[in-house]
């Protein structure tokens, strides 16, 4: 009776904190694979040239990532070693926590566990939803992190969305013209970016495909032993069963 009154007390507890901060954003689906060393090549470039100023990988090694990623050392060394960086070394960031302090209000996040701790489609879609708003103070806002204090560094990639983005809709299709009427992500834009919204979109995906296997870099090299382990398990079942029935035949 006690285990039920506490279960009931906790579950109405949670559900109590999460009407009280509302309904999660709506995001878009992704399927990362951390199997393509093409795409986390693509994504750790970008992080290194647009995240890596503020944000550190701080549990994660360089000389992992150039490793598991297919990454010649000298490649890795003249490309995307920031200042005086030793391969061996922890991903780090070079900016003072006290300066970050006074410029962002809080010192930005270590992403190392960001993709495990939202999860991929929450990472995508983030990075997707900044549009334009001139009453934050970086003069922008996002759909699925409300009032961040982030500026939008792929500004110059993307473009700047003049209203809050869709997320988490279907894509529809003119069946006479075959154009899309409707999709995810930005509808109109405030000023053009670098990259159309396809390439941008695939830019992102890289990013947190990297992400993905930056929070969990040993992933491949478990499920290729768990794998061995239930050939292992299947195997040695057929030597238990006969056993097991040895044992049991006289008593039966």
């Amino acid at each position: 009776m006690i285990k039920l009154v506490a279960t009931l007390f906790f579950t109405i507890s949670v559900n109590s904190v999460l009407a009280a901060v509302g309904p999660a954003a709506p995001v878009d689906d992704i399927d990362t694979d951390i199997r393509d060393q093409e795409s986390m090549q693509r994504g750790m470039a970008l992080f290194t040239n647009y995240c890596f100023g503020c944000h550190s990988l701080e549990y994660s090694r360089y000389e992992r990532s150039a490793n598991d990623l297919g990454i010649p050392k000298e490649i890795f060394e003249e490309n995307l070693l920031e200042g005086d960086a030793k391969i061996g070394q922890l991903m780090t960031t070079s900016m003072d926590k006290d300066q970050a302090k006074a410029w962002f209000g809080n010192p930005p996040p270590d992403l190392t566990l960001v993709a495990r701790l939202r999860g991929p489609d929450w990472l995508y879609s983030y990075l997707r939803g900044f549009y334009a708003d001139p009453s934050r103070p970086y003069g922008v806002n996002n759909v699925v992190f409300k009032d961040v204090g982030m500026p939008h560094v792929l500004a110059d990639l993307q473009g700047m969305c003049a209203e809050p983005p869709l997320m988490g809709i279907d894509t529809e299709v003119d069946p006479l013209s075959g154009n899309i009427v409707k999709s995810s992500g930005c509808q109109e834009y405030k000023s053009e970016g670098s990259m159309t919204p396809a390439e941008y979109d695939e830019a992102i995906y890289d990013l947190v495909n990297y992400l993905e296997y930056v929070g969990e870099p040993s992933r491949i090299e478990s499920e290729r032993i768990g794998l061995y382990v239930l050939v292992f398990l299947a195997f040695f079942f057929v030597f238990v069963y006969f056993l097991n029935k040895e044992y049991w035949r006289d008593i039966h």
